[in-house]
């Protein structure tokens, strides 16, 4: 008999009976899985979170980890006018500290060729009236090169097209003006963004046509002379400190040790008209980045111990929960041994510790660059003397291989956040006992499906004897009339 016609023959509800029984065998089994389930997705979920503020601060704990890092150098320029800006600078961090006066009094220029005046009536004119050749343009011994082929009928305007866009152009561009006059007519330009002196631009005349003699600088031997640059190409051209200083570019690298500065434009005059007016150029430490770097470790820390309390407190009382990790050991060693690194000494600091730079630990074990004046100033003043005066001391008080903060710090963390570390092995842990879970569940599944067909096969029994007893009596009924 089906499990839908269970109770039909006997009128009784044993269909409905059999759900009862299997539900109040299966609830307290569910509920305790559920409760389980929901304790280990909590953990796991809590473990996340506690990694994922571990992550950022480790990563502010980074930017203070190596001296590169920290003692980065730091350029300052001062230009006579803010309006406009002669050049800019970078320093490696083994630049040294130092003041220059840097004027910029030429800019690096590539070379100008023009055709004669007269050469083409205008930009119709053909530059090469039968045969074909090539032209290929070519800078010195830089190995910059290209060619385009010239066919016959061939017009200035076309060339002008084909130089300007060939795939392997360098950096030469052909423009043409025309001069409105009969003397002068159509000239084509010839422009190389190839600096310094010496990079002049070169015009080969491949196949020494003679028309092509016209656009061109020399012939296929390079021992001819055509055309000629009206602007040879120039080094940029600069003093510091009264020395002058030349470039193939715009750009000085290692002109100071370890310092490269880019010419924008050529330094104003005195009212002489004569004499350049210098730039100042300070090489120093980079002492906003290292406070952003100060302030980020502090923030980072904050928000790990936050995560900590919320995700560890216990309710203030019964209407309030605990939180997910209430009470965690592993969770609550981690934040105290934070908190022993951060109130650390170094010995090999000068500073001693973080207190010296402004930075405290307050009675809710959070860090803060304190406003309490202690005689010694506010963590305001203490951190900003400590820029000025001390750069280097900051440095060994978080980069010491051996006792610095941040190396320590990174150290300590990883212990809990590598692949292999406590946090990480938790995690595993937690995943594994949530793989249980569904394990069980399937179990208790397969043991209500026998346990239903168990009860079904009970009740149909019942229910086909009732059913007979059923049709006995109105067997006996009939008989008696």
């Amino acid at each position: 008999m089906s499990i839908s016609s269970l109770g039909v023959g006997s009128g009784l509800a044993l269909d409905d009976l059999v759900k009862q029984l299997l539900e109040a065998e299966r609830k307290p089994k569910s509920d305790r899985l559920n409760a389980r389930e929901e304790k280990i997705e909590a953990e796991i979920s809590g473990l996340g979170a506690i990694k994922s503020k571990l992550s950022e601060f480790k990563d502010a704990i980074k930017a203070l980890k190596e001296d590169k890092d920290i003692n980065g150098r730091e350029p300052t320029i001062k230009h006579p006018n803010e309006d406009v800006e002669v050049f800019t600078a970078d320093a490696s961090s083994s630049a040294t500290r130092g003041s220059y006066k840097i004027a910029v009094t030429e800019m690096a220029s590539g070379s100008r060729i023009e055709t004669a005046d007269a050469a083409f009536a205008s930009t119709s004119d053909s530059v090469l009236s039968a045969g074909s050749g090539s032209l290929t343009f070519k800078v010195g011994a830089t190995g910059d090169t290209f060619s385009v082929n010239v066919t016959a009928g061939m017009t200035l305007s076309e060339l002008r097209t084909a130089i300007n866009d060939n795939a392997d152009n360098f950096g030469v561009s052909a423009n043409i003006i025309d001069t409105g006059t009969a003397a002068g007519g159509a000239k084509l330009v010839f422009t190389s963004e190839v600096t310094g002196a010496g990079n002049d631009l070169e015009i080969v005349n491949d196949n020494n046509l003679a028309e092509l003699n016209k656009v061109s600088t020399t012939d296929s031997a390079e021992t001819a002379t055509y055309l000629t640059p009206v602007k040879a190409a120039t080094n940029a051209k600069a003093t510091i400190d009264g020395i002058a200083v030349e470039s193939a570019t715009n750009k000085f690298d290692n002109t100071i040790a370890n310092v490269s500065f880019t010419a924008k434009e050529k330094s104003p005059m005195e009212a002489d008209g004569v004499t350049p007016i210098a730039s100042t150029l300070e090489i120093g430490y980079d002492k906003e980045g290292l406070e952003e770097k100060i302030r980020s470790l502090v923030e980072n820390y904050n928000g790990v111990i936050s995560e900590i309390k919320k995700l560890t407190k216990y309710g203030a009382s019964e209407l309030e929960d605990d939180g997910i990790l209430a009470g965690d050991s592993l969770i609550r060693g981690m934040q105290g041994g934070l908190g022993s690194i951060m109130s650390s000494n170094v010995s090999a600091s000068s500073l001693g510790g973080l207190f010296t730079i402004g930075v405290e630990l307050n009675k809710d074990g959070e860090l803060e660059i304190g406003t309490t004046n202690y005689g010694v100033g506010t963590g305001e003043d203490r951190l900003e003397d400590a820029l000025e005066d001390n750069f280097d001391e900051i440095a060994k008080l978080f980069t010491d291989e051996n006792e610095g903060i941040a190396v320590r710090l990174y150290d300590y963390i990883e212990q809990y956040t590598s692949s292999s570390g406590l946090i990480s092995t938790r995690e595993k842990a937690a995943k594994q006992d949530q793989d249980r879970v569904y394990d069980d569940r399937e179990r208790l599944e397969v043991r209500m499906i026998s346990y239903e067909q168990m009860l079904r096969d009970r009740y149909l029994g019942l229910d086909q004897t009732i059913a007979k007893m059923n049709q006995t009596g109105s067997a006996l009924f009939a008989m008696l009339g």
